[in-house]
């Protein structure tokens, strides 16, 4: 399945001649600083185009490609590149005259429907169609970097489909404004060009108040533990897969955390989708790894009981444009980190789903200041200030309100789209499903037998919750 792929074309589009200022600057706000410390994003989508690679150079590619040149006029910054230069000077995005990005069309003879089936694949087998952003370099003698920041690869399956995967540095923006400018290229490569619910982006960063100079405090960490700007996926034997619930099951599932927390004397502050699901994959998971732990352990452990008392913690972002009153359309990176904490013998108890739900809808609801958020997104790139263990801590991303299925280009809804730049067992990536039955899906990354073992507990918990599908 790790057939190479073959370049067949490579190109640079550019925003159009003349639309915009011969050179634009954007200062890094404090709530893009975080992400120095992350790898690229790689989010890829999977067509149905049952045409051959010659039909699609000749009538699909100039459409893309001319869409692509009319959104970057409006997103310019992903057609611009980071200037990071030493101590004392702040990193900052620069858009110059003739700034472009390159798009990469490929071909492959892999299997395309075992591709987008929902059965768990080797962590790689995506890889070869990802696009690869340009390696930083050093463009001055005091040492400043320029760092290219996007990156599209197209890869076409002769008669069967074809891929669009997008890669950018997280510090250009989040998951909002990223889905802002793909539904935007979409709808204009389907020829939505006059649709007046395409908002253009704002990309004023003196919208961003700091009001607790979280800027200068967060360069002082970069400048004093430097990230590795060339991340690297990791090379291990793990598989990626998707765990998806209908309507049917989520629903259900709120009832039953509903009446039950009332029985028990919890509140149910925050009772959404999101709120349930992640309660539920929390606890799965937890018993999960309780299993190969159990199934490990050959030694009595004299401090084994100190495992039950341990706080075990939920690592979720909250969008902060309400928060700051900036626009819906603000194009940048706009988070705040959520940790909802439990020791481990409420999480595994018989009411563990309930206290899960309470505990992520306390953090919600106590939400009131978002800047101690912003500062626990970046002390947790490098340190766990709760005193939880890294290897008990989940993170949750993603979003189903992103609509990743509703990105048509004109040759009709994703048949996948996934994020494979996740390479952790700890990470839970969530979105919207593609089938109308269901409302979310849930990636992980897993070895084969864990991933056996979460489905047998994840089946078991919802058919004691919700009954047989």
């Amino acid at each position: 399945m790790h057939d190479e792929v073959k370049i067949i074309h490579q190109c640079q589009v550019s925003p159009p001649q003349g639309s915009l200022p011969s050179s634009i600057t954007l200062p890094l706000s404090y709530l893009d600083l975080p992400y120095f410390y992350c790898p690229n994003i790689k989010r890829i989508f999977f067509y149905n185009f049952p045409h051959s690679t010659q039909h699609f150079l000749q009538t699909s590619l100039p459409i893309l490609k001319d869409s692509l040149s009319l959104t970057l006029q409006h997103f310019f910054p992903f057609s611009s590149k980071i200037i990071f230069p030493p101590k004392p000077q702040n990193p900052h995005i620069l858009y110059s005259q003739g700034d472009s990005i390159t798009l990469t069309i490929c071909e492959s003879k892999s299997n395309f429907n075992y591709l987008i089936s929902n059965s768990p694949k080797d962590l790689k087998i995506a890889y070869p169609f990802a696009s690869l952003i340009p390696s930083p370099s050093i463009i001055s003698q005091d040492g400043t970097l320029l760092l290219p920041t996007f990156a599209i690869q197209i890869t076409v399956f002769p008669n069967f489909g074809f891929t669009i995967c997008l890669t950018f540095r997280h510090e250009i923006c989040d998951g909002k404004s990223f889905h802002h400018f793909i539904k935007f290229w979409s709808s204009l490569s389907k020829g939505n060009v006059e649709n007046s619910s395409l908002s253009l982006p704002l990309h004023n960063r003196d919208m961003i108040h700091d009001p607790k100079e979280l800027k200068q405090s967060f360069l002082e960490q970069i400048w004093n533990s430097p990230p590795n700007l060339e991340y690297t996926s990791a090379n291990n034997n793990l598989l990626r897969h998707r765990f998806i619930l209908t309507h049917h099951q989520v629903e259900n599932l709120k009832k039953w955390v509903r009446t039950k927390s009332q029985t028990i004397g919890l509140e149910t502050l925050h009772l959404s989708t999101f709120v349930v699901t992640c309660s539920l994959f929390w606890i799965c998971m937890i018993k999960t790894k309780s299993q190969d732990d159990k199934n490990k352990s050959t030694i009595v452990d004299c401090d084994s009981n100190n495992d039950f008392e341990d706080n075990y913690g939920f690592r979720f972002l909250m969008d902060l444009r309400n928060h700051f009153e900036v626009s819906t359309n603000y194009f940048g990176n706009c988070l705040g980190a959520c940790v909802a904490t439990l020791p481990k013998w409420k999480l595994v108890g018989e009411n563990g789903i309930c206290e899960a739900v309470n505990s992520i809808g306390r953090e919600i609801k106590s939400f009131s200041d978002p800047l101690i958020g912003v500062e626990k997104l970046m002390f947790h790139q490098r340190i766990n200030e709760s005193g939880i263990k890294s290897h008990n801590m989940i993170l949750a991303v993603g979003s189903p309100k992103f609509n990743v299925y509703e990105t048509d280009f004109g040759w009709g809804k994703p048949l996948l789209s996934e994020n494979i730049h996740v390479d952790n067992s700890s990470i839970l990536c969530f979105s919207d499903s593609k089938d109308e039955d269901c409302v979310i899906e849930v990636g992980m990354v897993l070895d084969g037998d864990q991933i056996k073992k979460f489905s047998d507990v994840l089946e078991a918990q919802l058919r004691d919750i919700v009954g047989p599908k």
